[in-house]
């Protein structure tokens, strides 16, 4: 007799789709659809039998816990600042929990009291964290194994990924599209970098973040470049490759996106500090207006600013007709009213989250790529790569939605069927967490190519 399993998932947003679809081809599933505002979790649960949508306020205690309590298992979708709440509820009430967001140090506080209450806190199991822990755990594990008793070395790891547009809808200067927040992609931005770079640490400042972005080449038909994405050191510890010299997580943007941030930075657009004239009771004001008293002048004439802007970012030639050409496409020059958003950063994010967003038709895709170098004790090198490609559907399941929230589905499942059993705050950094996963993620079409090269 197969027992109901009651699954409480907390967000309606976009990975909440592909999650739910998958763990709704189970009969004995019955999802509860949790989120803030009751039409969002009622419309991603219209139509579909054993899925129930409710309002739930998780800032209060009381009701989280209430709802979690009736619950077998929680999927949190919602930001990981409420996560540490969650499993605080979940610990009490002996319920397994399941994020795709990197353990805070909040959520990790509750490590002991988890394997107490005997629950199971699965963390970083989408796409980027996800995936590129699967696929690292796999080659690091196997050259390691290949080296039996031979010292076998990792020297360096490099991994790669970007959610982007298609190549067809990157038809903006930046190449780039929001499918949610812009305020948050452009923040990633400021964060300093921090990374293993032959057996030294190296130390980026936000400011200068776009300034060591290079080109990383995958596949022919792409121009990406890259840079370091926050934190990388701890994954000689993470990914047990203490000989490893060289270790990087970046992030991937089409070609030309860092230059252009680049000059954003430099003209003050990412600073939140509030300003005067962009309050929400100014008066109205246009961007050349904005632009102008960004530079300093009162000049608005186009002429004028594009001088001011060439001469402050540092811009000349083909490079500076590329940057000058994006800023008019985004309006920067005109007498178009501003959005005002009380600062410069939030102003922009309102016209960029206008103009970039997804038309019904277009797609968009995840990148991913690891390479890892290897030597031998013989003074033998050789370089492996894993590498990974998904597009969304028009009209569907965006890339980035399905490969965050099947992975996430996936594992829910696996900890259901009692076969992923380790308790505590845990994420798939061992093969016994790791390829289960992997293996499931197979029947879905969702893989990564290995090669040696």
């Amino acid at each position: 007799m197969t027992v109901n399993r009651k699954i409480l998932l907390l967000g309606s947003g976009y990975v909440a789709p592909p999650c739910l679809k998958y763990l709704l081809r189970r009969p004995e599933n019955h999802i509860t659809v949790a989120s803030r505002r009751l039409q969002n979790a009622t419309a991603l649960a219209e139509g579909q039998d054993r899925v129930t949508p409710m309002s739930l306020d998780v800032d209060s205690d009381a009701a989280l816990e209430a709802a979690v309590a009736q619950h077998d298992l929680v999927i949190s979708l919602i930001p990981y600042t409420h996560h540490a709440r969650v499993i605080a509820a979940a610990v009490k009430h002996k319920k397994h929990v399941v994020t795709t967001s990197y353990i805070s140090p909040a959520m990790l506080e509750h490590d002991q009291a988890a394997k107490d209450a005997g629950i199971t806190v699965f963390n970083e199991i989408g796409v980027d964290p996800g995936i590129d822990h699967l696929y690292a755990i796999k080659t690091i594990d196997e050259v390691h194994k290949q080296g039996g008793k031979v010292a076998l070395y990792i020297v360096s790891f490099l991994s790669y990924c970007g959610g982007l547009p298609a190549p067809e809808a990157s038809n903006n200067p930046l190449g780039y599209k929001f499918s949610w927040s812009s305020r948050g992609v452009l923040l990633a931005l400021r964060n300093n970098a921090k990374f293993w770079e032959d057996g030294k640490i190296v130390e980026v400042p936000g400011a200068n973040l776009m300034d060591i972005a290079k080109p990383i080449y995958i596949y022919p038909a792409f121009a990406f470049e890259g840079y370091p994405n926050r934190d990388s050191t701890p994954y000689t510890e993470r990914y047990s490759i203490p000989e490893c010299k060289t270790v990087l997580r970046g992030t991937l943007r089409y070609q030309g996106f860092p230059k252009f941030v680049k000059v954003l930075v430099s003209l003050g657009f990412l600073s939140d500090e509030p300003v005067s004239h962009l309050h929400a009771n100014a008066a109205e004001i246009a961007w050349n207006a904005v632009l102008a008293k960004a530079l300093g002048t009162e000049d608005t004439s186009e002429a004028h600013l594009i001088s001011l802007v060439a001469a402050k970012a540092g811009l000349s030639g083909e490079e500076a007709r590329r940057i000058i050409t994006g800023l008019k496409w985004l309006g920067m020059f005109s007498n178009t009213p501003v959005h005002r958003r009380g600062n410069l950063l939030d102003t922009l994010c309102a016209t960029l989250e206008e103009k970039m967003q997804y038309s019904p038709d277009e797609r968009d895709m995840v990148m991913l790529q690891h390479k890892f170098d290897i030597e031998w004790p013989s003074g033998a090198k050789e370089t492996r790569t894993s590498t990974g490609l998904w597009f969304g559907v028009p009209g569907g399941d965006s890339a980035m939605a399905t490969t965050v929230g099947v992975p996430c589905a996936i594992t829910t499942q696996l900890i259901l069927d009692g076969k992923i059993t380790t308790k505590g705050v845990i994420a798939p950094m061992t093969p016994e967490l790791a390829f289960p996963i992997m293996h499931e993620l197979e029947k879905e079409g969702i893989f990564m190519t290995e090669a040696t090269l």
